[in-house]
């Protein structure tokens, strides 16, 4: 009883948080030049309330952001595909700093977002990861609520923890400010999009179109 009371409050939880995003914007499949930065802004490398989600050094002569959805399939693509192979040329040798940010496209993703964010700083990406790698289970099912919390038990969650998370005002104020500044500041409308030193570009590159950007 008290599982299906827990349930019904999250499946509540994930309902309404569509009324601050209202309705979806796109996701990007082929990688297409948009008006580029001259480089990366001090504006863009503000971080949100919540802070950064960084992998590599402060320091690397390269500065790669992305505004990802956890339920876009190209953005799992690009993860399951394409980020292990660009963060052991790039970001694991010093070359890179890699900031990964949320732009949630409808209220499940928002869910699966604030769920990331309430875990432990170590667990940021591991939970990242598991939610792209089993993305079609919880992410286009019926009763995705259940199959999200099943999920993130995995990480560490329980039902009382993934019900908390998901009422956490503090939390969902600090992805919506991410999320709108993204769109108003930068013209992020599409997932995934990246910024490569400051060079806009949306879709799911490849490595090789990585390697170019970065070679520029």
């Amino acid at each position: 009883m008290r599982s299906r009371h827990t349930l019904a409050i999250a499946a509540a939880a994930v309902a309404g948080l569509g009324i601050l995003f209202g309705g979806q914007t796109q996701t990007g499949g082929a990688a297409f030049v948009a008006p580029a930065y001259a480089e990366t802004s001090e504006a863009m490398l503000e971080a949100g309330p919540l802070g950064e989600k960084t992998l590599g050094d402060p320091d690397a002569p390269n500065i790669v952001i992305e505004y990802a959805s956890m339920t876009c399939p190209h953005c799992q693509s690009f993860h399951e595909n394409t980020f292990d192979d660009f963060k052991e040329k790039y970001v694991d040798t010093g070359d890179v700093y890699f900031i990964f940010r949320h732009f949630p496209l409808n209220p499940l993703d928002i869910a699966a977002v604030m769920l990331s964010n309430c875990a432990p700083e170590e667990r940021f990406f591991p939970i990242v990861d598991l939610l792209y790698e089993k993305q079609a289970e919880w992410a286009f099912v019926e009763q995705p609520a259940a199959a999200l919390l099943n999920l993130v038990k995995q990480a560490g969650f329980t039902q009382e923890s993934f019900t908390a998370c998901l009422k956490n005002q503090e939390v969902l104020d600090g992805i919506d400010w991410v999320r709108k500044r993204a769109s108003e500041d930068f013209e992020v409308n599409s997932t995934p999009t990246f910024f490569v030193n400051g060079e806009k570009k949306s879709g799911a590159l490849t490595l090789e179109q990585l390697d170019e950007l970065l070679a520029e």
